[in-house]
């Protein structure tokens, strides 16, 4: 879902997110986790830490992708804020940027700017859709949930697993189109393609590939190994067999429990309502036929509520609230809501997600991102603007069905306006 979409001449494709640390005067050094390619072991970050040296011909990144190391973090441990009532007149402000389609929209934001006086706007926050690709995160909560279980002192053991547990592409990642970036160590090269069976990488790196380039294939795989670290416990990660034998043998519905047990249950320990917020399924033709799964389902209200819980630190706990906001940081692009002009500046740590179905319809054809049955398209996004200094702080959502037309462009325009609108009412325009 991550592609930069030509859906008219004044889309504008922001290039990915990545940190620098400014060491000399001179040079520039990425940050987090390009300073530090290796110790993640996120091979594709090695590649843009070419890029910024100049080394490799490639983009460069928007002014507020250059945060340092220590600037990539959690901004309100231990605060205890919680989810205040929606404010009527910042509401009508901000559905005022939706004009006539603004029914077509949900959206929640919460004004974090001056956290002693947060302000929410809310429109239709209560409802319901699949979250699509959104429902990534919600798998990498999974993961930092079963790791934090597993080593709840020992965050070095954490990170060692994250870094140095390889992980092998299977059948179970057919069929997916998204491309991600594999870099080839050993020539120095950058490879782009979809994932095929036998590929290699490492935990991290799978993690990286689905929430940066959204490859389901990377999600897919993910939930398949979740599923064997919580089975097998201190034996993981096993051979094929093993893991063969496991899938072959275990009863579906002990499967679909597993499942519910891996990606639910550790929403439900953070606070969340698994009736308003839960992935429900494995994201790939053949991971669905291997485990079963149910419906998967988000609104406004509980992705806000997943934010906030980041920028707090207690989702999960403030390792894993902070490896996920800077995985949301590092994404090779910013696309939809995100690629706002307006939001060049600004740190962003974003994801985006879509789904559509089309149906039978005289004189219309069924384009991708362009369905007339269903055409769903999410944005979160935690905005600090500038990025620098962070005069602006706020947490967005914005969930949307508008029929018949890519609507990145939509959500590029409302990430514009809000963001202008906000400079407006703190005074700095």
């Amino acid at each position: 879902m991550h592609r930069c979409e030509r859906v008219r001449a004044s889309i504008y494709c922001a290039a990915g997110l990545f940190g620098l640390l400014l060491l000399f005067p001179t040079a520039r050094v990425p940050a987090w986790p390009l300073d530090d390619w290796d110790g993640t072991n996120i091979g594709r970050l090695e590649y843009m830490r070419r890029i910024e040296r100049g080394e490799m011909k490639g983009t460069s990144q928007p002014p507020g992708a250059l945060l340092g190391t220590g600037a990539v973090d959690i901004r309100l441990a231990g605060s205890d804020i919680g989810m205040p009532s929606p404010d009527t007149d910042f509401t009508a402000r901000v559905r005022g940027l939706l004009g006539t389609e603004a029914d077509r929209y949900a959206f929640a934001v919460l004004d974090l700017t001056d956290p002693a006086t947060p302000r929410l706007a809310a429109h239709r926050m209560d409802q319901r859709w699949n979250p699509g690709s959104v429902g990534k995160l919600l798998v990498a909560i999974g993961w930092l949930q079963a790791l934090a279980d597993r080593y709840p002192q020992d965050l070095d053991a954490r990170w060692r697993v994250l870094r140095d547990t390889p992980m092998v592409a299977t059948e179970v990642i057919v069929r997916d189109s998204h491309t991600v970036r594999r870099w080839d160590r050993d020539n120095r090269t950058l490879i782009r393609r979809p994932l095929q069976v036998g590929d290699k990488g490492s935990l991290f790196e799978f993690l990286d590939w689905m929430v940066s380039p959204s490859s389901n294939a990377a999600a897919s795989m993910l939930i398949r190994e979740l599923l064997l670290f919580r089975a097998f416990e201190h034996d993981y990660p096993v051979d094929a067999d093993v893991a063969g034998k496991y899938f072959g043998d275990t009863p579906r519905t002990t499967l679909a429990a597993a499942l519910a047990e891996a990606l639910q249950a550790p929403l439900m320990r953070n606070g969340f309502d698994t009736e308003t917020l839960r992935q429900g399924s494995l994201f790939t033709r053949k991971g669905k036929a291997l485990v079963p799964g149910t419906t998967s389902i988000a609104s406004p209200r509980s992705l806000l509520e997943v934010l906030l819980a980041i920028e707090q630190g207690r989702l999960v706990d403030r390792f894993s609230s902070r490896v996920l906001k800077k995985l949301m940081y590092v994404t090779e692009r910013r696309i939809r809501y995100a690629s706002a002009p307006a939001l060049r500046e600004a740190a962003v740590y974003f994801k985006s997600g879509s789904l559509f179905r089309c149906v039978e319809e005289p004189g219309f054809e069924c384009r991708a991102y362009q369905g007339n049955a269903l055409n769903l398209m999410h944005s979160v996004a935690i905005v600090e603007s500038p990025a620098k200094t962070r005069r602006l702080h706020y947490l967005v959502v914005v969930m949307s069905n508008i029929l018949k037309r890519n609507s990145a462009v939509d959500h590029q325009a409302f990430g514009t306006a809000l963001e202008q609108l906000l400079r407006t009412e703190h005074g700095l325009n």
